[in-house]
C-alpha cells in the first residue's frame, strides 16, 4: 500500500478510535505523568515482555519511590532488584542516571528530547516516549511493535534493521502522529502491536486496521516485517566450582564487558564443552588454582538462553580444607545465610533455590 495521505488518515483515525473505545491493556505506567516512573518503566521494557516486567516496576517504586531515593541507594541492592531481568547492562545505566539526575539536575529530568538523549542509557525510543508520555510533546515512539503495525499494514518490504529501514519508519511514524495527543497515539500503536498485531497468531479479526491492511489482504502476515540477516547464537560451557569452607562460599564479582556484568558468581572455568569431573580434574585452569579440598563432586547442570547465547552450565561443589591455603587473588569467602541478600545471575540463583543455599 503506497502510504499516501488518505491512508496515513485512515490508520491514524481508526488506531486512536479503538484506543479510546476498545482497548483495555491496564498496566500502572500508562497512567503516569511523572517522568521519573516513565524513564523507569521504559528502561525495564528495554528487551523485556511488559508481564514480565510488572513485578520489577513495582518492587523498584515500591523501594525506590522517586528519582533521589534511587540515587541513594548502593549496586547491590539494586541489582539484587533487577536479579533475573537480564540485560544487566540496562541496571548500571539506570544508576549511573538517576545518580546524575539527583546531583547535577537537583532531582529534575529533562522537558525536552535533546536533553533526555544526552542521558546514559537513553537511546531515541526512551526519549520519545519520556517527551511525548510525561511531557505531550510531539515525539513518535518507534519500536518493535510499531515496526511490526506499520510493515504490515502498509506493506513495507524494507529491513527495518538497516539504516534505510529506520530511516523510513521513523519518517512514516513522525508523519502519522496524533500531535494533539502524541501519548494516547503512540500508547495506542505499542499496545496494538503487543496484544493484537502480535509476531505470530496475530489477531487480525479484531484488528481496527484489518480493512486496509496490505499483510492482511496479501497473506504476507508472516512475512512483515523483515528482518536483513538472521543473528547467530553463540554457545557458551560455565563450569561452576562451589568452594565451601566452614559454612562459606567463595564468589566473585563478574567484571569487563560480558554478559551478567556486576553480578556474583562462584569460582568459573569457562570451557570449549562441557567438563566431566573427570575432564574438569585434568583442566588446566583447575589445576593452576592450587585448589586445596577432601572432596569433590558434580552437582548438576542448567541451561539458559539469552538473546544470541547460550549458556550451558555444569555444577561442581568442593569441600576445602582451609581457608588460607586457597589461591584466589579476586574474591571473597561469604556465609551461605548472607547469599539471598547477594545478586547472582539467573542460572545460579535456581541452583542455590534448589540445593537449599537460600
Amino acid at each position: 500500500m503506497e502510504p499516501n495521505k488518505t491512508n496515513k488518515k485512515y490508520f491514524t483515525t481508526s488506531l486512536t478510535n479503538w484506543h479510546a473505545t476498545e482497548n483495555n491493556r491496564n498496566l500502572p505506567w500508562k497512567s503516569e505523568k511523572d517522568p521519573y516512573k516513565i524513564w523507569l518503566s521504559e528502561v525495564i521494557l528495554q528487551q523485556t515482555r511488559a508481564l514480565q516486567g510488572l513485578p520489577y516496576y513495582q518492587r523498584f517504586t515500591e523501594v525506590f519511590p522517586t528519582v533521589q531515593d534511587m540515587a541513594a541507594t548502593g549496586d547491590e541492592q539494586a541489582f539484587r532488584l533487577w536479579q533475573g531481568l537480564g540485560y544487566y547492562n540496562r541496571c548500571k545505566n539506570m544508576l549511573a542516571t538517576a545518580r546524575y539526575i539527583a546531583k547535577e539536575l537537583n532531582g529534575q529530568f529533562p522537558s525536552d528530547y535533546e536533553g533526555l538523549l544526552q542521558l546514559k542509557g537513553i537511546g531515541p525510543y526512551t526519549a520519545a516516549a519520556i517527551a511525548s508520555f510525561a511531557f505531550g510533546l510531539p515525539h513518535a515512539v518507534v519500536d518493535g511493535n510499531v515496526y511490526r503495525v506499520l510493515s504490515r499494514y502498509f506493506g513495507i518490504e524494507t529491513p527495518f534493521d538497516t539504516t534505510a529501514g529506520k530511516k523510513t519508519f521513523s519518517i512514516l511514524a513522525t508523519e502519522l502522529l496524533e500531535t494533539k495527543d502524541s501519548a494516547a497515539y503512540n500508547q495506542a500503536i505499542m499496545d496494538l502491536g503487543a496484544t493484537i498485531c502480535t509476531p505470530k497468531k496475530p489477531l487480525c479479526e479484531q484488528c481496527p486496521l484489518q480493512k486496509k491492511c496490505t499483510a492482511y489482504h496479501h497473506e504476507l502476515i508472516d512475512i512483515l516485517p523483515v528482518r536483513s540477516k538472521k543473528q547467530s547464537v553463540k554457545t557458551r560451557h560455565f563450569n561452576y566450582l562451589l568452594l565451601k569452607w566452614n559454612n562459606k562460599i567463595w564468589i566473585q564479582k563478574r567484571i569487563g564487558n560480558d554478559i551478567w556484568e556486576n553480578l556474583h558468581e562462584p569460582y568459573l572455568i569457562e570451557s570449549a564443552e562441557p567438563l566431566t569431573l573427570k575432564e574438569l580434574l585434568a583442566n588446566e585452569q583447575f589445576k593452576k588454582a592450587n585448589l586445596t579440598y577432601s572432596s569433590i563432586k558434580y552437582e548438576g547442570f542448567a541451561t539458559q538462553r539469552l538473546t544470541h547465547q547460550v549458556i550451558n552450565t555444569r555444577f561442581f561443589s568442593l569441600n576445602t580444607s582451609g581457608k588460607a591455603n586457597m589461591a584466589l587473588k579476586e574474591g571473597k569467602w561469604l556465609d551461605v545465610n548472607g547469599l539471598k541478600n547477594t545478586a547472582f545471575p539467573k542460572t545460579l540463583v535456581s541452583f542455590l533455590e534448589n540445593n537449599l543455599y537460600f
